[in-house]
């Protein structure tokens, strides 16, 4: 046991740049930098066990991670027994690192964390992910989590995806060694390979030169490569995308990728709220992504329609925003503002012709097939039940085709004891289906221009900032710019906020920001310390924030010296919990 006192400090050599969810790209900042996730077996040193000796403190210094002397604890082993044994780290003035076990983590104030026993839940999806999780909850949020010997090229995408910043070339020097040939989608014998898959510099020879120190240095090199297409990703915000694809190439990565979808609080925390990038649903597990089921969420809960037309549920299309597509052009002369259009879709539920912009609505794309998998039927009823549940219309006409849309339909009239009026023959932009599509509508009233700008704005607040907040924060409002460029107005002419295209959300002025404070709709506040923020507020500056935050959500900034409008970079809790790193960008501010 060390007798110096325990180091409850601040995370000084490891900082958060990117997110991706539990993914970040982060920077482990030491004489030469390293950007994680990364390998660490050139930057770490090792001060060695203490179940063997008493040790000296290292001296240390700013170029390497010293992982201070430790016990590590195989997994299974009684907590008590942890407990009895745990080493007491110190406060030193270098990059550090502690050992831990996930029943006994703690914030040490260490830059890094290396999980005792990674080798006993790597391989076990329902381990890994309570191992991550108990140990991610009590480290802080601005440190590197090290997982040790258990890296491989398969592996790696996933280890990251689930929060791990740090690994290590052990595995992989290991099973080339062994002469196992590894790849990112398994790994082969030597004696089996008639030609080597790859051409980094260790493939460069035939294969029956290729000897076992050239397949440990192929090993590595491909762990390298995966853990670079990997930081790509994330800086993308797609790392999600290529994870369904690659833990299909072993049961457990399967199972642990599963796992942690039935994690929402983890995930959906460290899940940004709007992004500029695609995203793609191409298999059944883009059902349970966290930006699917927010968005159904909020359209069944905050939404509301305003409308007093009766609703024509359409069919999806491939082009984004729907309203761009030749065959919502077609629907749109059909119906020319005498219904409420609402656009059924799988992944997404439902889309309200107000939220077309709003990401993900206008990001996503799936895999077009014309048929919709049991799932997807259950999954689009049950948004759809939801939101009809919600919003009355006095008549609710469904312009969509046979397969897929019409079993959905069905299913909610049966649940709903609600009858739809059908206006497809065939296809929904024949001539027929169409002509029935304007006939059905034929004396209703049309709404106008000024409605449907207000109706978009009000609805927007709704979805972004809560139930009953555009009526709330946009009672009296005069609307200039075209659509998508809307700006908002008081009756006064002060402009309180404008629509961003790009996310479909919207922004507030101080003025906006001062009216959304002294409203009753739900506010996302961080509180700062006496100073007057310009062009960001960093972690240290931070005092308090609201839990509900993510990244991206507009935030109400203030402190005794300044208010301030601007948008989230990290969620609520870590930007508390931080000591580094940008927590929100701001907009607007104002000097007290």
């Amino acid at each position: 046991m060390n007798p110096l006192p325990r180091n409850t400090g601040m995370t000084d050599y490891f900082e958060v740049h990117d997110r991706d969810g539990a993914a970040r790209i982060g920077e482990l900042r030491l004489a030469e930098s390293v950007t994680t996730p990364g390998l660490a077996d050139e930057v770490v040193s090792d001060a060695g066990s203490l179940w063997f000796k008493e040790r000296e403190m290292p001296d240390g210094d700013e170029s390497e991670l010293t992982v201070l002397p430790h016990r590590a604890f195989p997994r299974g082993t009684d907590e008590e027994v942890m407990e009895s044994f745990a080493v007491d780290y110190p406060d030193v003035d270098y990059p550090s690192a502690a050992v831990i076990a996930p029943e006994t983590a703690e914030n040490y104030g260490t830059d890094a964390y290396v999980l005792s026993g990674a080798q006993g839940v790597v391989g076990h999806g329902a381990g890994f992910k309570e191992a991550v999780l108990e140990t991610r909850e009590a480290i802080p949020s601005d440190s590197a989590l090290f997982l040790s010997g258990v890296a491989t090229p398969k592996n790696v995408a996933t280890l990251v995806y689930a929060g791990v910043d740090l690994v290590d070339a052990d595995r992989a020097v290991v099973k080339g060694t062994q002469g196992k040939y590894l790849t990112t989608e398994g790994e082969y014998h030597l004696e089996d390979l008639q030609e080597l898959p790859c051409s980094c510099p260790a493939c460069q020879r035939p294969v029956d030169e290729f000897t076992r120190e050239d397949c440990a240095d192929h090993n590595v090199n491909a762990l390298r490569a995966e853990l670079a297409i990997v930081r790509q990703r994330i800086r993308a915000g797609r790392l999600r995308d290529y994870i369904e694809g690659q833990a299909r190439h072993d049961q457990w990565l399967t199972a642990a990728f599963r796992e942690f979808d039935q994690q929402w609080s983890y995930v959906e925390e460290r899940t940004p709220v709007l992004r500029n990038t695609e995203l793609a649903a191409a298999t059944s597990d883009s059902l349970r992504r966290v930006e699917i089921h927010r968005f159904a969420d909020r359209v069944t809960t905050r939404y509301r329609g305003r409308f007093d037309n009766p609703l024509v549920l359409l069919p999806c299309s491939a082009k984004k925003p729907y309203s761009e597509s030749q065959s919502h052009g077609q629907y749109h002369d059909a119906i020319q503002f005498r219904a409420h259009k609402v656009s059924m879709t799988s992944p997404i539920g439902v889309v309200p012709q107000e939220l077309e912009l709003t990401y993900p609505a206008q990001h996503y794309d799936s895999v077009v097939t014309g048929r919709w998998s049991e799932d997807e039927k259950q999954f689009v009823a049950e948004v759809l039940r939801r939101y009809l549940e919600r919003n009355e219309y006095p008549r609710v006409i469904a312009h969509v085709p046979e397969e897929g849309y019409r079993d959905v339909c069905e299913r909610v009239e049966a649940a709903l004891d609600v009858e739809f009026e059908y206006t497809v023959e065939g296809h929904p932009t024949s001539t027929e289906s169409l002509a029935n599509l304007a006939s059905t509508l034929s004396g209703e009233l049309k709404y106008g221009k000024r409605e449907r700008q207000h109706n978009t704005v009000r609805g927007i607040a709704d979805y972004q900032f809560g139930d009953g907040a555009g009526d709330e924060l946009f009672s009296s409002i005069n609307i200039e710019s075209r659509y998508p460029k809307l700006r908002v107005h008081d009756d006064d002419g002060k402009q309180l906020a404008a629509m961003v295209p790009q996310y479909g959300t919207l922004s507030f002025t101080l003025a906006g920001a001062r009216q959304w404070v002294e409203s009753d709709a739900p506010v996302k506040r961080i509180e700062i310390d006496a100073f007057a923020p310009h062009g960001s507020v960093l972690a240290p500056g931070i005092v308090d924030a609201d839990d509900d935050i993510r990244v991206g959500d507009e935030v109400v900034i203030e402190g005794p010296k300044a208010f301030a409008i601007g948008r989230a970079e990290m969620s609520g809790p870590e930007m508390v919990e931080s000591t580094r790193g940008v927590s929100a960008d701001v907009r607007h501010v104002e000097e007290k």
